[in-house]
């Protein structure tokens, strides 16, 4: 296959970002009545489902060659991703921000080739922020993103925010750390997180990390962006899948973040591994940060299937 020209690809991209944003902000959230998937707390919205039919055929049309996962069409012991060049799609990430009106949830668009994130582009168009990485050509952070140019739109800025010379990071007890509840809410991964939650905050002399503070944005997309830019130091994850953060994992590795398996000890993860820890970009202290989190973790591993 020719190579992928990746720049034509997050052009496409930002302008289906725009469409879908559209489509999300005209719902009207206060007579929606969402559906829920495994339980009460995994829901999904006509309008998830919406987005997801415009987003595919779009992008089917642009490039008929290309591979095409989304939430709301995955059918679980079956999708699979390949290394043929993959569009990985979450119409709406944050879905229950999305149903409250909390301005917190966005559309996320990754393009994988060789089952490694290769263009992500995720859009917030609550807030008009648009965040956007190229492998290889670094990524950014727009405000105002949808507004024409020269009436508002704000600049491209580089991430991470305040320069390519990113601070060091320090100890768990100087970090801000993003980790969410998900929507499995019983057995041994629960309890794994919900111990690990208490091991984070609790105080070094309670045998506890002492964590600086804690954040739940809802979005694991925008977690991964956050911390892309520098606002978090730490994104826990386990239990969200490809779609979740195939656009987010390319933004934070242009922006000179890294990401590892959610379990100790693995240095490398996979896409579709469901388990994953982001850190920020650093001049320094990422691997020490990494290995401090994961000995708070001690020997539990989460398991998730596909």
């Amino acid at each position: 296959m020719a190579e992928v020209d990746l720049q034509a690809v997050l052009d496409t991209l930002v302008s289906v970002a725009f469409e879908a944003g559209r489509m999300i902000l005209a719902a009207n959230t206060n007579s929606i009545s969402p559906d829920t998937k495994l339980n009460a707390v995994d829901i999904v919205t006509e309008t998830d489902r919406a987005v997801e039919a415009h987003v595919s055929a779009r992008l089917r049309a642009a490039y008929p060659t290309f591979a095409f996962v989304g939430e709301e069409t995955y059918v679980a012991g079956q999708t699979r991703i390949t290394d043929a060049p993959t569009f990985i799609v979450d119409p709406i990430d944050g879905t229950t921000n999305f149903v409250h009106a909390f301005p917190h949830a966005c559309i996320s668009l990754g393009l994988a080739v060789g089952r490694a994130p290769a263009v992500g582009v995720v859009y917030n168009p609550f807030l008009d922020v648009l965040y956007t990485g190229v492998r290889g050509a670094g990524s950014y952070m727009q405000r105002n993103a949808s507004l024409p140019e020269g009436r508002g739109r704000g600049e491209r800025v580089r991430l991470p925010l305040g320069g390519q010379s990113p601070p060091p990071l320090g100890g768990l007890s100087s970090a801000l750390v993003s980790i969410e509840w998900g929507s499995q809410r019983e057995g041994p991964n629960f309890e794994l997180k919900a111990q690990a939650f208490r091991r984070l905050a609790a105080a070094r002399e309670a045998g506890g990390g002492m964590v600086g503070g804690m954040r739940s944005l809802g979005s694991a997309a925008l977690n991964l962006c956050a911390c892309a830019a520098g606002q978090l130091d730490l994104y826990w994850e386990g239990g969200c899948y490809a779609w979740d953060v195939a656009a987010g994992w390319c933004i934070l590795n242009e922006a000179g973040g890294m990401m590892v398996s959610g379990n100790p000890g693995g240095w490398e993860t996979e896409l579709d591994s469901r388990v994953y820890l982001a850190v920020r970009g650093a001049s320094s202290g990422q691997k020490e940060l990494v290995e401090e989190f994961w000995k708070v973790l001690g020997d539990g591993k989460m398991d998730y299937k596909h």
